[in-house]
């Protein structure tokens, strides 16, 4: 059908539809609907990583790896549901099917419940026009309409040179004399971004124009396309990273090493009672330089083995290697070593399970338990009262060992002596005996053969 063969009144609407936006490059294939964004977004705000959103929401990894990139690692659309004033894709699915069908804009809105009029503009602003003619298809209904529901915003840096000048100078870190000359130095850590908003008031306490908050200088930083600050000065932030990450997923990062079968919940229940001896707690002191001791503390008798953990050879000799061999002496390997070491000294009964922090120092906990018969066990995140032996004993030893101190220094007859100290300290739970003397009645009570009884 010709152009000229379309009635006058129809052709009108269609050049005072077109005169109410402005024109729309060719959507080629159109994006996936903002149902499916929202469910990408959500599903990566619970932390699961990128390639698995995608995967669930049905489009390719490559997709949803380009969409968090662009977006700077944050959801850059509500992710609360529409209310149904706008027709959803669904709607619109059903439409098409309905048009394909000859049934008319009456007949469509009676079987949608909406106004003739929302089926009758949906049908003439969203219809795709390529061929020449009017055809409406789903997907570049939705394409059309979401363009057009768009209301971007100029970033608040691209108009106002002060400000961004401002902010750039307080995030690269440099300091200046009174004079305003560059003081030469070792490179100056950058404000904090939540503190120049705040400093902003101060400075320019009458200029409104030099307000900004701390959200859009981190979208300035990160968001693909609302640059105006240089894309460099992301290294000059304290974490260094491009891009922004989900809390959850920041949460969930170190714990791949724990599975379902070595969770806390699963750790049998005679060892919570403290009743029965051999179940341990353990975890590391941290001291400067990536140097570290490993405790271990028996739960029944409180008696504590300190773990020597040195450093391997190479370290501090040329820079490190990202991925690279863990040279500060609790990389899993080494710390697989060291703790096999002190734990296949002790008689089998009295290394039956070892409680552990979610360190990745123990990742390599399954050989660790061939290699000694103890079943390691993990406290849930962010829960030290669940190795409470361990928490106090260690506070007992940064008597020894304090913070911001090198422990590499302390060889292993160092640690031997400390340990023997904590362990001839009484304590109020033991009624006032030592560690020792309790640890030395349960190994006399493995060494007496059982006494048979008779009925």
């Amino acid at each position: 059908m010709k152009t000229s063969d379309i009635p006058e009144k129809r052709r009108r609407q269609w050049r005072a539809d077109r005169a109410l936006r402005p024109a729309m490059r060719s959507p080629g294939r159109p994006d996936p609907s903002r149902v499916v964004q929202r469910q990408f977004w959500r599903l990566i705000a619970t932390g699961i990583t990128t390639a698995e959103a995608s995967l669930a929401v049905g489009v390719s990894w490559p997709v949803g790896a380009r969409w968090f990139r662009h977006a700077g690692g944050m959801p850059p659309i509500s992710l609360s549901e529409p209310t149904g004033h706008y027709l959803t894709f669904e709607e619109r699915e059903e439409i098409a099917i309905l048009r394909a069908m000859d049934k008319g804009v009456r007949e469509i809105a009676r079987t949608l419940g909406r106004d003739p009029g929302t089926i009758s503009r949906e049908l003439r602003r969203n219809a795709a026009t390529r061929a020449g003619k009017q055809e409406y298809r789903a997907t570049v209904a939705q394409w059309k309409a979401q363009q057009a529901a768009k209301r971007p915003k100029s970033a608040k840096f691209l108009g106002n040179d002060p400000l961004r000048e401002y902010v750039q100078e307080r995030l690269s870190g440099n300091v200046h004399r009174p004079d305003g000359t560059l003081v030469a130095g070792p490179e100056t850590p950058a404000w904090k971004g939540l503190n120049k908003p705040h400093r902003l008031r101060i400075d320019f306490p009458e200029d409104e124009s030099m307000r900004i908050s701390h959200e859009a200088i981190y979208q300035a930083l990160f968001i693909e396309g609302r640059g105006a600050l240089k894309r460099e000065l992301v290294t000059c932030l304290r974490t260094g990273r491009a891009l922004r990450t989900p809390r959850a997923r920041s949460r969930n990062k170190p714990q791949g090493h724990v599975t379902a079968d070595v969770v806390l919940s699963e750790r049998p229940a005679e060892a919570a009672d403290r009743a029965v001896p051999g179940h341990w707690e353990g975890d590391l002191i941290i001291g400067t330089g990536r140097s570290a001791i490993g405790t271990l503390v028996e739960r029944s008798s409180r008696s504590t083995l300190l773990v020597h953990l040195p450093r391997q050879a190479g370290w501090g000799e040329n820079p490190p290697v990202k991925n690279g061999p863990a040279l500060g002496g609790y990389g899993a390997t080494a710390m697989n070593t060291a703790l096999t070491t002190s734990m296949t000294q002790l008689p089998e009964q009295l290394r039956k399970t070892l409680t552990w922090d979610r360190g990745k120092e123990l990742s390599g906990h399954a050989q660790f338990a061939l290699d000694t018969g103890t079943k390691v066990f993990f406290a849930d995140p962010h829960s030290p009262w669940q190795r409470p032996t361990n928490e106090n004993t260690n506070g007992l030893l940064r008597q020894y060992f304090p913070k911001g101190t090198d422990l590499s220094r302390w060889s292993s007859t160092d640690l031997e002596a400390v340990a023997l100290a904590i362990n001839n300290r009484p304590r109020k739970v033991l009624g006032w005996r030592t560690p020792a003397e309790v640890f030395e009645e349960q190994l006399r009570s493995l060494q007496e053969p059982s006494v048979a009884t008779t009925g």
